[in-house]
C-alpha cells in the first residue's frame, strides 16, 4: 500500500471539506479550492481528518492514492496557510516594476517583457531584484514562477538571470589562459 496515500489528511480548524461522488471542496480563511478526483479512489471524513483509499491494486490506482492524497493536502494546506516562492533577479541592470495587473521585466534584452499576473496569484515587489509570488493554489503559484524564470534562467559563469532565492546556482570556471 501507498506509504503517503494511507496517511491521513488532518484538517485545522477553520478549514471546511465537502466531499460530493466525483468532486472534493476546501473552503478556509483564505478562499475555496475544488479538485475533480481521479477514478479508483475514494474520500471520507473521519474526526477531523480526510481519509483516502483506493478501490483496487491497479497500476492506476496505486499511482492516483498517493497523489490524491499530496492533492488534498496541499489543498488544505493552501487555503489555511497558502504558498509562496521568492525570485531573485542578479545582473547589472536587471529589475522588476509593477504597473496595474501587469509585471515589467528588464533583462537585458532590446525590450521590457509585460508579463500579467494570473488571477487567483499575487506579486509583491520587495526591492528591484526581489519578487515574492502568493496564492492559495500551490501548482500555480509554482508554474508562475517557473513562467518567470523562464524569460532569463540563470547562467552558469556569473550567475546572471532569474532564480529561486534557495536556488544554488552550479559556477562553471570561466576560459582559461591560452598557452
Amino acid at each position: 500500500m501507498s506509504r503517503i496515500g494511507k496517511q491521513p489528511v488532518p484538517v485545522p480548524s477553520g478549514v471546511t471539506v465537502e466531499l460530493s461522488d466525483s468532486q472534493i471542496s476546501v473552503k478556509g480563511p483564505k478562499g475555496t479550492l475544488a479538485r475533480d478526483l481521479p477514478p479508483h479512489v475514494g474520500l471520507r471524513q473521519e474526526d477531523g481528518h480526510v481519509v483516502v483509499s483506493r478501490d483496487n491494486d491497479g497500476r492506476t490506482a496505486r499511482a492516483m492514492h498517493g497523489l490524491t492524497r499530496s492533492l488534498i493536502q496541499n489543498m488544505i494546506t493552501g487555503v489555511s496557510a497558502g504558498f509562496s516562492k521568492t525570485l531573485d533577479i542578479v545582473g547589472v541592470g536587471y529589475r522588476v516594476e509593477s504597473k496595474k495587473e501587469y509585471l515589467i521585466f528588464t533583462l537585458g534584452y532590446s525590450h521590457p517583457i509585460y508579463y500579467e499576473i494570473p488571477e487567483g496569484i499575487e506579486a509583491k515587489i520587495e526591492s528591484p531584484t526581489r519578487l515574492t509570488i502568493s496564492g492559495i493554489d500551490r501548482e500555480r503559484v509554482g508554474k508562475t514562477a517557473a513562467e518567470i524564470r523562464s524569460f532569463r534562467p540563470p547562467e552558469p559563469y556569473k550567475g546572471k538571470g532569474v532564480k529561486y532565492a534557495d536556488e544554488t546556482i552550479r559556477r562553471k570556471e570561466g576560459k582559461s589562459g591560452a598557452r
